[in-house]
């Protein structure tokens, strides 16, 4: 029987070899499509102009009456909620029936007194919910004035 030399104990070696396979970027879901509940939590692009404030969130396979806007405090939410659940003839005998239920919510702080809540538009179509959410007069950005020098 031969003696073999090993550098400290092998199971020494375990934390390092886990601490480099769970914290590769890969793993890092901070910046995920995710939420805790393991769904999925819709894209949005927001574009800022000079005159308002653009949301496009992708949403397919919901309709206009799955969403709820709401402004409050500055706050915008957006929440969605779509149900469905296959019917069947009781005379059907199943072994497995599944409900479907999807459901989000995302929300979003808007500059303090800048957004006129009482003009918001939104639109829904091809699975892309858009909104406008218009600045007030007082808050749009208006254009360099010159001033001539008498």
């Amino acid at each position: 029987m031969a003696i073999i030399k090993r550098d400290g104990d092998i199971f020494s070696r375990f934390p390092a070899l886990f601490d480099d396979f769970f914290t590769r970027s890969f793993w890092d879901l901070s910046n995920s499509n995710f939420s805790e509940t393991n769904t999925t939590i819709p894209a949005v692009n927001i574009i800022e102009t000079d005159n308002n404030f653009e949301v496009e969130m992708a949403a397919p396979g919901m309709s206009k009456s799955n969403f709820n806007i709401e402004l409050d405090n500055n706050v915008l939410m957006i929440t969605s909620e779509k149900k469905s659940e296959k019917k069947e003839n009781e005379r059907d005998r199943f072994s497995r029936r599944e409900f479907s239920y999807e459901s989000f919510q995302r929300t979003f702080t808007l500059p303090k007194d800048v957004v006129d809540a009482d003009k918001i538009q939104a639109r829904y179509e091809n699975g892309i919910l858009r909104l406008t959410v218009p600045k007030k007069e007082e808050a749009r950005t208006k254009p360099k004035r010159l001033t001539k020098i008498s």
